[in-house]
Order: structure tokens, then C-alpha cells, then sequence
């Protein structure tokens, strides 16, 4: 009898893990949203490295990882924000920007969009709003409001 249930639960086991292996994505554990975060920050290292084309197709292929993720759990902050910041990184202020306010609408206190989008503030002329990005910051004792302080004061320069 133990030799059967012993077997029994091998045999559970085995499925349950073959199961979970093949699951969701063709047998890849990442969501698309963890995926997009290790291609941005690969294109940060290119950036620092001055590999400004490799940054920007590494960028590319988070933000259409982005889109995908966006599309099945929509609404989360720390994905618009990613989206916000990769449209920046493209070059679409524009839609960078939607991205970021469709952040702030659901966390407005979120660290990463108010810094980020501060900084695309900056990139735009619009020297005012970014300001107000700041306030919200401060106090938060965080490495983004020194940052962004950084880049309005003009001590520091926004890559784009």
C-alpha cells in the first residue's frame, strides 16, 4: 500500500511540474513585463557605453514586451511607467508623456514616473512642470529626487 501511494505522488508530482514548465508563455516562466525590464536595462548599459543603436533596438523590443503586458493586466503603474520611459528613450515624447499621467492617475506618489517624467518635462522645455514633479518628491528621501534635481538645476544632463 505505501509502495502505491509513494507512486501515486511521484507520478503527481511529476505531472504537476511537467504541467508548469509548459505553462502560459511556451514554457517561459518570465511575463512579458519582467522580460521588458532586463531589455532596459541591457539598453542603460549600452547607453553608458555609447552604443546608442543597440540601446535603442534593446529599447524597441521592451516596449513592444510592454504593450503585450499592458494589454493583459492593464492599469499597473510600474508598467506605464516602463512604457512611458521606453517611448522617451524612442524619442515619443508625446506618447512618453500619456503613458506617465496614465501612471500618476492610478499612483500619483509613484517614484519612478514623477522622476521620469520630470525629466521628460525638462526635455520639453517645460521647466515649470518639472518643478512640480520635484515637490512631489520631496521628502521622499530617494536617489530619483536628487536625480531630477540634478537635471533641473542643469548640474546633470537627461540623455533624452
Amino acid at each position: 500500500m505505501k509502495k502505491i501511494i509513494l507512486s501515486l505522488l511521484v507520478t503527481f508530482i511529476f505531472i504537476t511540474n511537467s504541467l508548469a514548465a509548459g505553462s502560459s508563455n511556451g514554457g517561459d516562466t518570465k511575463s512579458k513585463y519582467d522580460q521588458a525590464v532586463k531589455f532596459i536595462k541591457v539598453a542603460k548599459k549600452n547607453e553608458e557605453k555609447g552604443k546608442k543603436d543597440k540601446a535603442l533596438s534593446n529599447y524597441e523590443k521592451a516596449f513592444k514586451l510592454l504593450v503585450k503586458s499592458n494589454k493583459e493586466k492593464p492599469n499597473k503603474a510600474d508598467t506605464l511607467n516602463y512604457l512611458g520611459f521606453t517611448s522617451r528613450k524612442l524619442g515619443d515624447f508625446e506618447n512618453g508623456e500619456k503613458y506617465y499621467l496614465q501612471g500618476l492617475a492610478i499612483e500619483p506618489d509613484h517614484v519612478g514616473i514623477n522622476e521620469y517624467l520630470g525629466e521628460l518635462y525638462v526635455a520639453t522645455n517645460r521647466h515649470n512642470l518639472a518643478v512640480e514633479r520635484l515637490e512631489v518628491l520631496k521628502g521622499c528621501g530617494c536617489k530619483e529626487y536628487e536625480e531630477l534635481k540634478s537635471i533641473i538645476a542643469g548640474e546633470k544632463v537627461s540623455k533624452y
